[in-house]
């Protein structure tokens, strides 16, 4: 007894297992998460290191290396990345995909700890964080206020509102754009210090010997116990005013410590301006065009975007009420309302997918009880979704949602089948339960097989490696979960509900009549092209001809369509990135923000743009570069898109003199930052000789037309100033190195002495010169430097200067050196052409002097590109050897798979058509082509296998065949293209992704229909009397051991 059997006699049994299937979805559905994309980040941990004043030369040996040298043991490092810059060294460690997040940063944790003892004293201690450190934030959040400075913003959001925001899951770090912390500023005088006789260390020696807090022990009485605390004097700028400077750095013991000069104590004050003043003043950060600071919001590297936007939200509404009077927190920019967005618009098409579907069902049914069962069995499809996602720990994203649209034409198909075969056995007067009972039977082996198929096309896809491999196995999951789902309830629900609701269609209403008649007109012209046709010679040759046409035709399209890893996708927001020339300071990078800023203004005033900010210096970089960013109105309140709108920007940006500005729009899928860019790394020994060899590809690069901003991150030609100490000097004048270099970084590099106490906060007093006295090289020579002696003498008297050019920035790829050629693409122009034109430019090189990898989205393009090319062909080889073991032959599945390329073609002729690309959503959209053209031959060739088992010739096997499927056949591709034809159409936020595979979907499906009407006939016709039936070998044995019985009944009894 068949499944379909049990389900028609016991139609309580078949209800109650479509309502447990429909109540544990609804359960999943509310503990399924819900985020933008698949868990495909890589587990990134970073170690930053801040060494004020040092250069990018002295940051690569003493800190970088050492860091790097320890961390490259640890299991699971995929790859290490490393930037020098003057005063700041980064280590970023991308871990394989598999990789526990914690685990990896607590074993980085240990390797850094083992290390911090080598590092140099004044180095600040490596921070090891789970995110990449220059990563751009995911949501940033304005705090400003008409009462407070920015000052005041900063302390107040460092003591109440970062730790709470950081504790938030899935936060790695809040930090703070254009902070200003409190600082005790002393400022020293050079002269004032060589006219007393005082150095630099004698000032620090002050400083650390009596601005301290000690414990001093307990007073021990005989009722009380008194815990003694040595009190700190120094608080105010008066206080450190008045602070006594001895020299030689020594308290004497019964008078004041001090340089007593005819009774007079040298103090603090004397030769040095002393202000509470902000650590770094040189901060920009202004957002709307008003003065404030900014809360970025950095998410760890495999967080969820939608859950940290809600928690910072509510958040905010949480401290709100408790803020200062005047002050406000607002939400700046916030990456998530994309997804949000896109999440919704894909929860609208999956309701006008539904109801297309049902329209589908009901003109071709014919009657409203017909088209009510497929209706039905597509909700509860969608539903058991959301139990296999559940299951498997997958999560409700942009490509789950997808591949629910995409099963809504799926899943009705075999329902469509199931109850056209019940209805057309009911028209012929069968009683409705035997007609279900029957009519199920006669078509359970094609559903059974066509949901074999579907699901071997996205085996392959389950098992894809790497980065791809995880974001398209929950796809391929929820799709093939969905298909094995409506295959059961098709061959139970379906005809329990046909047996209780269908009726003879006979006295149907004007729709059922007019499409039957249609049908019928449509059923008879196609039998008499069948006729014609099978067993004609030319007609063979021609059909032929045209498979071999088409597939030349998807192969000459497939080779010519551009190809990238995702189409331009319009996400609301533009990042602009400003670089000035190496060495500008950032007073020169703030005047350039500030002409930027009323263009941003301009398009606020339009409408285009809800908030803007602008921020110096940069994400991770130095004070030549800053950063601005827009966000845009609602999808629909808009006419242009962020990219016109970025390439408008651009247009006005280029007057802005004296910096690169460049507007993008950020891509989705890319591990490697934001924007359209292609990043060439190379890696070698040397940075001198692989800026030599690269000097070609940079000029080529900047010759080509489709290429924009291409630049490279090493330029020798920050401005350098090298202290050379003549060591006979310095030894006869008793001057060490170390004093000559300590002094040079406290007076121009600063230096942090101690701290002092505000509000119950600790606080750094910095030394260093005032700006003015260290504004030129002359300047150095005002300096005076301690002897072993105790007196002091010029510096200019032991070291001599010299200029130079070097970069600011030393970048290291897998512990080797690296220079990276990046560039922006032009609209028309792919990753895949860039890689393809850099390929050859550098063939034209010298080897040996560099190796070539990739980074960013040409990274991500060449791991995803063969893979899935692996997989379309795996799903071929799949699909094939399915078929063959179903119908026991080896002609039929090549027959069935001669539509394969037709509705690839068929495919690809809708992306030429609406000018998109080969990208990793059109090319899943091809594999799942696989499945839909290869489920209209399986319909054909098993009819026409019942029929011939029945004694029809092959002839009339395969006409009536043809005939009695072209209602179903038209009815399920009709409805797979329905299905995908609002993710086609329907605009908003996540447009771009959902166009692509609709069209492949639409396209491929409805071209692949009209033709497999007459190949799989016309080819299946020749090569039939080939082939037997599947059930030949079984029919053959059963007639032998009818014989055998036969023969022993003959048999006279023996006697007992």
């Amino acid at each position: 007894m068949m499944l379909s059997d049990i389900a028609v006699r016991r139609p309580v049994f078949a209800a109650v297992a479509a309502i447990v299937l429909c109540v544990i979805g609804a359960a999943a559905f509310f503990f399924v998460p819900v985020r933008e994309l698949p868990d495909v980040d890589p587990p990134i941990v970073s170690v930053t290191t801040s060494y004020t004043g040092a250069s990018a030369e002295v940051i690569e040996n003493r800190i970088t290396e050492p860091v790097e040298q320890q961390i490259a043991g640890i299991q699971g490092v995929e790859r290490i990345t490393s930037s020098s810059r003057d005063g700041r060294s980064n280590v970023r460690i991308e871990f394989s995909l598999d990789t526990d997040l914690d685990v990896a940063a607590n074993d980085v944790r240990d390797r850094v700890s083992r290390v911090t003892g080598q590092l140099p004293d004044q180095a600040d201690p490596p921070r090891v964080s789970k995110s990449d450190a220059d990563s751009q934030p995911i949501m940033i959040v304005f705090l400003r206020s008409s009462e407070m400075d920015r000052l005041e913003l900063t302390d107040y959001a460092e003591r109440s509102l970062t730790e709470r925001f950081a504790t938030l899951p899935g936060v790695a770090e809040v930090r703070i754009y254009g902070e200003q912390r409190y600082a005790m500023r002393v400022w020293l005088d050079a002269d004032a210090l060589a006219a007393r006789g005082l150095t630099v260390s004698d000032v620090e020696s002050a400083l650390t010997s009596q601005n301290i807090e000690l414990p001093a022990g307990t007073l021990e009485s005989t009722d009380k116990d008194y815990t003694i605390r040595v009190a700190r004097n120094y608080a105010t700028a008066s206080d450190f005013a008045n602070l006594p400077i001895l020299n030689g750095g020594s308290a004497s013991g019964s008078g004041i410590s001090g340089a007593v000069d005819g009774g007079y104590v040298t103090r603090l004050g004397d030769i040095a301006r002393i202000e509470e003043a902000p650590e770094d003043d040189r901060r920009l950060f202004r957002g709307n065009g008003l003065d404030q600071i900014g809360l970025a919001i950095t998410r760890q590297s495999q967080a969820n975007d939608l859950a940290i936007s809600e928690g910072v939200r509510a958040m905010i509404e949480q401290v709100s009420p408790t803020l200062p009077e005047g002050a406000e927190l607002v939400v700046g920019s916030d990456n998530s309302v994309f997804t949000s967005h896109a999440i919704d618009e894909v929860w609208i098409t999956v309701g006008i997918a539904l109801v297309l579907v049902a329209l589908v069902n009901f003109v071709f049914l014919g009657t409203l009880r017909a088209a009510l069962i497929p209706s039905i069995i597509a909700p509860i499809c969608l539903l058991c979704i959301f139990i296999v996602l559940a299951a498997f720990g997958f999560s409700l994203n942009l490509l789950t949602l997808l591949a629910m649209v995409l099963a809504i034409g799926l899943v009705v198909d075999d329902a469509i089948v199931v109850t056209e075969n019940i209805q057309r056995r009911l028209d012929h007067g069968e009683p409705p339960l035997v007609a279900a009972e029957r009519g199920t039977r006669q078509v359970f082996f094609a559903v059974v097989a066509t949901t074999i198929v579907l699901l071997s096309v996205f085996a392959p896809l389950l098992f894809l490696p790497g980065y791809v491999g995880r974001l398209f196995v929950e796809l391929a999951a929820a799709i093939a979960g969905a298909v094995a789902f409506s295959a059961f309830l098709a061959l139970t629900l379906s005809p329990m509900l046909a047996s209780k609701l269908l009726r003879p269609a006979s006295g149907s209403g004007f729709v059922a009549r007019k499409v039957d008649a249609g049908m019928d007109r449509l059923k008879t012209s196609y039998q008499h092209s069948l006729n014609a046709m099978l067993g004609v010679r030319k007609a063979l040759i021609a059909t032929i001809a045209v498979v071999v046409f088409v597939a030349l035709g998807a192969v000459g399209m497939f080779m010519t369509l551009p190809s990238e890893l995702v189409p331009p996708e319009d996400r609301g927001s533009i990042f602009i990135r400003v670089q000035g020339p190496e060495g500008a300071g950032y007073d020169y990078t703030r005047d350039i923000m500030m002409g930027i800023e009323p263009i941003l203004a301009s398009y606020a005033q339009t409408g285009e743009v809800e908030s803007y900010f602008i921020s110096a210096p940069g994400w991770g970089g130095g004070n030549n570069g800053g950063n601005a960013s827009l966000s845009l109105t609602d999808w629909g309140d808009r006419e242009r898109s962020a990219d016109e709108i970025a390439q408008d920007l651009n247009r006005q940006l280029r007057s802005q003199p004296g910096a690169q500005v460049n507007a993008f729009a950020r891509s989705g899928l890319s591990r490697g930052g934001g924007g359209n860019s292609v990043e060439m790394v190379m890696t070698g020994p040397e940075y001198e000789s692989m800026f030599q060899w690269v000097q070609p590809i940079m000029a080529a690069a900047l010759a080509n037309p489709n290429l924009s901003r291409p630049r490279l991150d090493y330029e020798p030609n920050s401005p350098r100033l090298l202290v050379n100490v003549d060591p006979e000097q310095a030894a006869n004048l008793g001057v060490s190195s170390q004093e000559i270099g300590r002094t040079l970084q406290t007076m121009f590099g600063s230096r942090r002495a101690t701290t002092y106490i505000k509000g119950g906060q600790e606080y750094d007093v910095i030394l260093q010169t005032d700006r003015a006295d260290r504004a030129a090289v002359g300047d150095l020579e005002t300096l005076y430097v301690g002897t072993r002696s105790g007196g002091v003498v010029p510096l200019s008297s032991v070291v001599e200067t010299q200029t130079s050019g070097d970069t600011p920035d030393r970048r290291r790829l897998d512990r080797q050196r690296a220079i990276s050629l990046s560039v922006d693409l032009n609209p028309g122009y792919t990753v895949g052409d860039a890689i393809a034109f850099f390929d050859e430019e550098v063939a034209k090189q010298p080897p040996g002097v560099a190796t070539i990898q990739w980074g960013g989205a040409a990274r991500d393009q060449q791991e995803s590109g063969g893979a899935v090319i692996a997989a379309f062909g795996l799903a071929l080889l799949l699909v094939f050897l399915v078929l063959a073991a179903q119908f026991e032959s080896w002609i039929t599945p090549a027959v069935i798979m001669l539509t394969v390329p037709l509705a690839a073609a068929g495919g690809l002729f809708g992306l030429v058509m609406i000018g998109s690309s080969l990208n990793i959503y059109s090319q899943i959209g091809l594999i799942i082509l696989i499945g839909v053209a290869a489920k209209n031959g399986i319909l054909i060739v098993e009819f026409a296998n019942q029929l011939r088992d029945q004694g029809r010739s092959v002839r009339e096997a395969i006409i009536e065949a043809s005939t009695l499927r072209l209602r179903p056949i038209i009815m399920t591709s009709i409805a797979t293209a329905f299905g995908a034809l609002p993710l086609m159409l329907w605009q908003g936020a996540g447009a771009g992704s959902r166009q692509t595979i609709g069209v492949v979907i639409f396209a491929g499906a409805m071209f692949a229909t009209l033709l497999t009407l007459f190949v799989v006939p016309v080819i299946y016709g020749v090569l039939a009397r080939f082939t037997r039936s599947p059930e030949y070998t079984a029919r053959k044995i059963e007639e032998w051991e009818a014989q055998e019985v036969a023969a022993n009944d003959a048999m006279p009894k023996a006697a007992e």
